[in-house]
């Protein structure tokens, strides 16, 4: 199946998503900023509870063939992308806007604006808001079944 679909699965629908959507793109609008023409996915993780657990992804590319991935990934303020690992994906985040705090490895900091991570394989991470922020993934492909997530809840990826 098609790793946009997998996502997809799991993302929220309805008025809650019309809602987030709405709130992230006032937000958009302070900032100044604007997203590519792509469909946004509005992810709770299959957890049901999107403003504590979630984030708001657009998927620019996703090219196993050439080799890369590249996702705007937006949080609102307190909501935490779970904690996960990847076994084949490396990843390197960089702040946009807003600040998050990181948990990367067993450690936890404070990333701002213009900051990068680069997250090696199989290592924990995972961020929450402080405030909305917006960062930029880039990264290997991205493949669903190669999340690992800390939390067993999470009916995606290869821990479920």
């Amino acid at each position: 199946m098609d790793e946009l679909k997998k996502a997809e699965e799991i993302s929220v629908s309805g008025k809650e998503s019309d809602d987030a959507l709405c709130e992230f793109k006032e937000q958009l609008l302070e900032w100044g900023l604007a997203m590519p023409e792509v469909t946004p996915i509005v992810l709770d993780f299959g957890l049901g509870d999107f403003r504590d657990v979630g984030l708001i992804e657009y998927w620019i590319a996703n090219d196993a063939v050439s080799g890369y991935c590249g996702k705007y990934l937006f949080v609102f303020d307190g909501q935490t992308c779970p904690m996960h690992r990847h076994k084949g994906k490396h990843e390197t985040f960089f702040i946009v806007k807003g600040t998050v705090t990181m948990e990367y490895d067993g450690q936890v900091f404070e990333m701002k604006p213009g900051d990068v991570l680069p997250v090696e394989q199989w290592k924990y991470h995972s961020f929450t808001g402080k405030g909305p922020a917006l960062l930029l993934e880039i990264s290997t492909p991205c493949e669903i079944d190669d999340n690992y997530f800390e939390n067993a809840n999470i009916p995606i990826g290869g821990g479920s």
